[in-house]
């Protein structure tokens, strides 16, 4: 099964939100800003780069995060509106990569790649379960 097929360069897709409190670092952190955070945008990076390329997976497959490097450049504050775009810039056998970007109503405040593993899910928890036995 070709899990590729359906894939391309240039494919996209734009996560639109605004900046609530549980999303600050002061949220998670006593006494850090309550300005949106790092792992939060992170998160919507991710979730915009999985919405790229979810409709086109074959039956019974997801992709999964498998490596992110970001850099935050700005900070933003609750009540802002983010957009996090994910653009797909390369594609092998089983994985996909992503320039990633965030931007806020004024400047761009997060660049990156990201890197996502294409897996079936029942095979994925299958294995999942197995090493969860074995750990407990």
């Amino acid at each position: 099964m070709d899990l590729i097929a359906n894939l391309s360069i240039g494919m996209s897709a734009e996560m639109k939100l605004v900046v609530t409190g549980e999303m600050t670092i002061g949220h998670f952190v006593a006494g850090m800003p309550h300005v949106y955070s790092t792992p939060i945008m992170v998160l919507h990076m991710e979730m915009a780069a999985g919405s790229a390329i979810a409709d086109l997976l074959p039956a019974g497959f997801v992709s999964v995060g498998m490596e992110v490097n970001v850099r935050h450049l700005a900070a933003t504050p609750v009540g802002s509106k983010v957009r996090a775009i994910a653009r797909v810039t390369g594609i092998s056998a089983t994985s996909v990569i992503f320039d990633i970007e965030a931007w806020n109503e004024v400047r761009k405040i997060g660049e990156g790649t990201h890197r996502r593993g294409i897996v079936n899910v029942v095979e994925f928890e299958r294995r999942y379960r197995i090493r969860e036995s074995v750990l407990n």
